[in-house]
């Protein structure tokens, strides 16, 4: 054997290094992801590139990868075609995608920004959410992923909101932009990346070619959430505020809200004026501007003869 494959391994010393079982290297032997070993007398033996095909492997499993999908990168691999450009991709998938950097917060400090009492059931809720991490053999302090999310927890909880709503809102909200993410990765993928999934592996070329796609489009989904969250919390937000704080108006004598027809010239004015598909909600908005105008008219003072004279004694 030649000096870098000199050391040699039992399956049971590749499996301790490798961190796989041993009848895992037997199935991966048997699906071709790896080699077969060199018989010594009565016994397999196995070397560095064994182990370093082993790890490779669980890389790939731990980015999300299937062992179909991982037998035909290994696979071209061997065949010399190379994954520099496939596992640069992969690393600009899996690398992070927001530039907040993680912190640390003892437990003295958490049960002090939750109202100084150890609530044991909610660290854990915490720990189960992905909110806050235990680090291993420190009791003392947790890892905190994100610390814009624990802000915004602590002065909900400040403002009033119990520890469970918090949670439940934010297993709520987390389903809720899973499937946003999926559109928008689905959207991608159909209009963006379908030309370089036509064949597997992709080439170097590709690959880095769709690496740097996902650099240029990783910040538009959170953009277009930002844009579209402004725009429906101001819309909601407002009319929400009238519903709370206007007084609702007395029913109709006749207890039922009933259409009003329109001329037919004044429907087809407005139909080549906004478009028909506009039509309903322009003569709607329309209809609230002149409520408003007649509304602030009536409130407004009158001036007569120098005087200003109020029309609402």
């Amino acid at each position: 054997m030649s000096e870098a494959s000199a050391v040699e391994y039992r399956i049971e010393d590749l499996a301790h290094l490798s961190g796989a079982t041993v009848r895992t290297i037997r199935a991966y032997q048997d699906r071709g992801l790896l080699p077969k070993p060199e018989r010594r007398g009565r016994a397999n033996v196995y070397g560095e590139e064994h182990l370093a095909r082993l790890h490779r492997i669980a890389d790939l499993l731990e980015r999300g990868y299937t062992l179909a999908s991982i037998k035909e990168l290994l696979e071209a691999w061997d065949s010399g075609r190379g994954l520099g450009g496939v596992l640069g991709l992969v690393a600009e998938v899996h690398g992070p995608w927001t530039d907040e950097q993680s912190a640390r917060i003892s437990r003295a400090d958490l049960d002090e920004k939750f109202g100084g009492t150890p609530d044991e059931e909610a660290i854990a809720e915490a720990v189960e959410l992905g909110v806050l991490q235990r680090l291993p053999g420190n009791e003392a302090e947790f890892l905190v992923p994100s610390p814009q999310e624990l802000s915004v927890a602590v002065e909900l909880y400040a403002a009033g909101v119990p520890l469970t709503a918090i949670s439940g809102h934010l297993r709520e909200l987390r389903g809720q932009v899973e499937h946003i993410a999926a559109r928008f990765l689905e959207f991608t993928t159909e209009h963006v990346f379908a030309r370089y999934l036509g064949h597997l592996p992709p080439t170097d070329s590709d690959a880095a070619e769709a690496a740097s796609l996902v650099r240029r489009l990783r910040p538009l989904a959170q953009q277009t959430v930002d844009a579209e969250l402004a725009r429906a919390m101001q819309t909601l937000a407002t009319r929400h505020l009238q519903q709370h704080l206007v007084p609702d108006e007395p029913p109709a004598k006749d207890d039922e809200l009933r259409s009003v027809a329109l001329p037919g010239g004044t429907i087809r004015a407005v139909q080549r004026l906004v478009g028909a598909q506009n039509a309903a909600a322009f003569i709607t908005a329309a209809t609230e501007r002149e409520l408003q105008s007649r509304t602030l008219d009536a409130l407004a003072p009158t001036v007569t003869n120098g005087r200003i004279v109020d029309q609402n004694p």
